[in-house]
């Protein structure tokens, strides 16, 4: 019985997937079913976690044997079963009246409390703690979740902030700042100039010293309100009006002024914001330790210019310490880093000045860079941690190594730029978890055609310690499953390299051809072709229904250099096409089953959304069929952080030319349109525009509003659908008959 389920898994599946040749059935329930065959066939290390500030970790395995927890000291090298599976899992079922199996325990993380003595864990939404002496288990407190909580504060209970030396607090009360002495009734105004339109927040940041304070007049943008009809609410048969505030591209955003104020002599001193006009953000305010001064951060409207900016506390004069500026954007969402060594002498920043993400370190006090401590044709992804002591930073990296630019190591370096050193081997992307004394670390390293491999290192120098899993994927490979190939191509430049993968159906016949799908999302935030190993995603599922499904990252997209990224700005209509049907003819001289004469499919969901209709509309000569999810097809009824970050301020006429609305007329492949009818991410009148402009366009399309759905792509209802929309267009077959299937009343 241990291992029945397992089994039973693996022995259905090869049953679906080993037809006899000559047999190509293709859309048919079977290659439904054997679609989602691919979960949980993968054998290694799963989860783990350090415990406290010790050497010791705990982590979790799976295998043919089950589920298993180990514990390792890292320091002496040793590791044993974290516990007794078998005892604890008697005296849980004792205690809870289940049945549960030694190895198959129904949690997959644990804690270890009390010095290690006992074991913390959740069961069915419930808390048990087990004591590893006598194993016995006793449930505790049900599993809170974390909800949004409810402001406490009202016009007769203003919230006070304390002063450091806990004399004084200040609140704001008729939109002003007011001071009293804690425990006295006497009170004091120190500012006179708030009101209904322009008012000071409870945001108020004391001096160190307690004899300063610095607060921020606020004068609020435009509070736009969208509006959401719930057709299908659980809770009531009529349906609900529900609205959000929800800001978007060019709308008037709230503009924040400091004020430095001298508490003994209620000096109010208005800072000169020359510096600091224009605002997208003001925030970040933060006082020197000596209160000598305060700094702050400015993020411009358009995102072109951002500065780190400090007010001296003895004069308010405000100056630029960092000055960032770019004739296209700076990726703030993405790529901003700021580390205050020793009260604010030096500061690490990070920058894409010179073409790619690097760290720099200036002198905090003039304002002026120290030297570069990073460098080269690659970019820094983070940092993990700055050592002021040894005054050495420990980050992470890609395209330094040789082969894929986007695989992640990590490295130690020197603040003053030497002595890199690479602490991750195995060409792989990595995934490092720290001791809490960042002396070990547990690095697990995988590429979507390498299983994942995990071993301990010294953190000094990446030195290997101890081996710990190498996963097994015997019994996935022995289903026919192949791995997906990672392939380059040319982008439109002739020079850059364009990465992406390949995914083949089980049973893959190379000898005929295949239609192609491809799955996009070209979001500049980041990048997006998985880069570790999975034995099961969309596109894999996908690709069992007879096509061959891929992903690549063209130019616009992130963690490439500043000109590869650059091109999404004020164009994200451009979605980087001209690079994917480069990389797709590519493929397809290389590879005669590589089908795409007849058009290639697309699926997106979000900016995938966007891309994939956009697809249809914009190259109708290459994408013929197209499934888009909650799409924001037109980035200016989108949210203002992303699309401003992109295409800029103010709105010009290039946001009408990236909109799907306005190019709806242009339709002419075949489009599958599905939305949530209460997606709070994107706006859903964003995607009914768009089946307004094709209804006026007298085009024809599907459309599927899900009633009380999100931001989705539709649930597995929205899964079949999709798989069902490619089956008939890009295969002409007719998929099953689900009604049939399903039965009636």
């Amino acid at each position: 019985m241990k291992n029945l389920r397992f089994l039973s898994l693996s022995i259905l599946f090869i049953a679906l997937i080993v037809l006899p040749a000559g047999l190509q059935a293709q859309g048919t329930i079977e290659d439904y079913e054997r679609a989602d065959a691919l979960r949980g066939m993968v054998n290694g290390l799963a989860d783990l976690d350090w415990i406290g500030d010790s050497d010791l970790f705990w982590y979790r395995k799976s295998g043919r044997e089950g589920k298993e927890f180990l514990l390792v000291d890292a320091d002496r090298r040793r590791r044993r079963a974290a516990f007794d599976h078998a005892r604890l899992a008697e005296m849980l079922n004792r205690a809870a009246g289940e049945e549960y199996e030694a190895d198959a325990l129904p949690f997959d993380r644990i804690e270890f409390v009390d010095d290690e003595q006992k074991l913390r864990f959740t069961v069915e939404g419930w808390w048990w703690t087990c004591d590893l002496e006598s194993y016995e288990c006793r449930k505790g407190e049900e599993v809170r979740r974390r909800g949004r909580g409810e402001s406490q504060q009202t016009q007769d209970e203003p919230r006070a902030v304390v002063s450091p030396d806990s004399t004084r607090e200040a609140f704001v009360r008729d939109h002003n700042i007011w001071v009293r002495q804690r425990g006295e009734r006497e009170e004091y105004q120190l500012s006179f100039d708030g009101s209904d339109g322009e008012y000071y927040s409870d945001s108020i940041i004391w001096s160190p010293d307690s004899r300063m304070l610095v607060g921020s007049l606020t004068r609020p943008g435009f509070e736009r309100i969208i509006h959401y009809v719930e057709s299908s609410p659980e809770d009531q048969v009529q349906p609900k009006h529900v609205t959000r505030v929800y800001t978007k591209p060019g709308d008037a955003l709230t503009v924040r002024n400091p004020r430095l104020f001298r508490i003994d002599s209620k000096e109010v001193v208005t800072l000169d914001d020359t510096l600091f006009e224009n605002q997208y953000n003001l925030g970040r305010i933060a006082w020197r330790e000596d209160s000598r001064s305060f700094t702050f951060e400015y993020n411009q409207r358009g995102h072109q210019v951002y500065r780190v900016l400090e007010s001296d506390a003895s004069t308010g004069i405000v100056r630029a310490l960092i000055d960032e500026q770019s004739e296209t954007f700076i990726d703030y969402s993405g790529k901003r880093y700021r580390y205050d060594l020793a009260d604010g002498e030096e500061i690490i920043w990070a920058s894409e000045r010179d073409g790619w993400n690097h760290l720099y370190l200036y002198n905090g006090m003039t304002g002026e860079v120290k030297n570069q401590i990073t460098s080269g044709e690659w970019v820094v992804r983070s940092v993990v941690d700055v050592d002021e002591d040894s005054r050495e930073i420990i980050f992470q990296a890609s395209g330094r190594e040789p082969g894929d630019p986007y695989l992640i190591h990590y490295y130690r370096i020197g603040l003053d730029g030497s002595g890199l050193t690479r602490l991750t081997d195995g060409a792989g992307s990595h995934s490092a978890t720290f001791s809490a004394d960042m002396e070990f670390f547990v690095d697990t390293w995988s590429r979507v055609d390498a299983p994942p491999e995990s071993v301990l290192r010294r953190a000094s120098d990446g030195r290997s310690i101890m081996d710990l899993e190498e996963s097994d994927i015997t019994d996935l490979l022995a289903t026919g499953w192949t791995m997906p190939e990672v392939f380059t191509a040319k982008g439109r430049d002739g020079t850059t390299d364009i990465w992406g993968i390949i995914c083949r159906p089980v049973g893959f016949d190379a000898s005929r051809g295949y239609p192609v799908i491809e799955y996009i999302y070209a979001g500049p935030h980041s990048s997006h072709v998985p880069k570790t190993f999975r034995s099961y995603h969309s596109m894999q599922a996908l690709a069992e229904l007879g096509f061959i499904v891929v992903q690549m990252d063209g130019m616009g997209t992130s963690n490439r250099s500043k000109a590869f990224h650059d091109m999404c700005w004020q164009d994200l209509g451009d979605a980087g096409f001209p690079d994917r049907i480069l990389w797709h003819q590519a493929v397809a001289a290389r590879y005669p089953w590589y089908d795409i004469g007849d058009g290639v499919g697309i699926y997106g969901t979000s900016a995938g959304g966007q891309s994939s209709t956009g697809a249809v509309l914009f190259h109708p000569e290459f994408y013929t069929v197209a499934v888009s999810a909650c799409g924001c097809h037109d980035n200016r009824m989108d949210k203002i952080w992303w699309n401003e970050q992109w295409m800029g301020w103010p709105i010009g006429p290039h946001y009408e030319a990236s909109s799907n609305v306005v190019n709806a007329h242009r339709l002419q492949g075949q489009l599958f349109l599905i939305v949530g009818e209460m997606d709070t991410n994107v706006d859903p009148a964003s995607t009914m525009q768009v089946v307004n402009a094709l209804i006026e366009a007298d085009k024809d399309f599907d459309l599927l509003v899900i009633p009380g759905g999100g931001h989705t792509s539709g649930g597995e209802y929205g899964e079949r659908r999709r798989r069902d929309f490619f089956v008939k267009h890009l295969l002409g077959v007719d998929p099953p008959d689900w009604n049939a299937k399903s039965g009636g009343g």
